[in-house]
């Protein structure tokens, strides 16, 4: 019976670094590595295995059937691993140095600003890191370990999520643009010649689309307060979340536009942990005071 030489986690977590940047490169500098250390560490691996697990193809190296299979499981073990990290430096220490916390923008910025203060008396000195995200931002910070806790509009695979709140998006213009002069109901057919802002999303990986995108002339912008300065201007239209803009809308310098149907919809924020077992005070701490908040705000 042939003994093989055990792997290591820090291997696999290698390779799966090589498969999720896309070259040797990459991966080297997403781990502070050189890229002859991540080469060395492959070879090793690929040593140990009585299967390959990578396959080149042209001048790149792709994972095999077996490698794709073999990286499955490692990937569940190397998240156990780190997930047991989390839990001892939380035992060691009680609470928490830091909290990073993934916001999705169309969270309305009062109701963070008022969980925050909430959190103040609670967060022993607890530093705080604000990643603020678009679609599938959120969900890639909680798949990279990057965020602790998220607000955001879909919890990925995997993760289980509490509703938050929703919020409701409205197709607006200003008050002098033409689609807010319209005498009739407006159809997609009448918003296709005009200008619409859209949110790009911030994901690298996993990028989606929300919301009509069939404008002939259509504006992607980094951030919603962009979006809403370019309605505000008269430039074109979007759908933007009501609470963002009650204050223009109270005013009637912006208006909702008379659509036939799709003049607003819904979506749905909710707030997931990272890894809730591990989660430490702190973050728990910060999850009552943004539930609270919303909460008292209502649906």
């Amino acid at each position: 019976m042939t003994v093989l030489p055990r792997t290591s986690l820090e291997q696999w977590a290698v390779l799966a670094a090589v498969v999720d940047e896309g070259s040797f490169a990459r991966a080297a500098e997403a781990l502070n590595k050189s890229q002859s250390s991540v080469s060395y560490t492959l070879k090793c691996l690929q040593e140990q295995l009585p299967v390959d697990v990578l396959v080149i193809r042209g001048r790149r190296a792709e994972l095999s059937e077996a490698g794709e299979v073999l990286l499955r499981r490692a990937r569940s073990l190397i998240e156990d691993l780190r997930s047991l990290e989390r839990l001892a430096t939380n035992l060691a220490q009680d609470w928490e140095p830091e909290v990073r916390l993934a916001v999705d923008v169309i969270f309305p910025p009062p109701l963070l600003s008022e969980a925050m203060a909430q959190f103040v008396p609670e967060s022993r000195s607890t530093r705080v890191q604000i990643i603020e995200s678009v679609l599938s931002g959120g969900q890639e910070a909680l798949l990279s370990g990057y965020a602790d806790l998220a607000i955001t509009h879909r919890p990925p695979p995997g993760f289980l999520g509490n509703e938050l709140i929703r919020q409701e998006f409205v197709a607006v213009a200003h008050c002098d643009h033409p689609l807010a002069q319209s005498s009739e109901r407006l159809t997609l057919r009448d918003l296709r010649h005009h200008r619409q802002f859209v949110v790009r999303d911030s994901g690298l990986k996993r990028k989606q689309d929300a919301g009509w995108l069939g404008a002939e002339q259509r504006w992607t912008v980094t951030h919603l307060k962009t979006s809403i300065q370019f309605v505000k201007q008269g430039l074109g239209y979007a759908w933007l979340p009501r609470l963002h803009i009650a204050e223009e809308l109270g005013s009637g310098e912006l208006v909702p536009l008379a659509l036939e149907e799709g003049g607003s919809r819904q979506e749905v924020l909710s707030l997931v942990f990272a890894d809730r077992d591990s989660a430490g005070p702190a973050t728990r701490a910060l999850a009552r005071a943004l539930q609270s908040v919303c909460q008292r705000t209502g649906p």
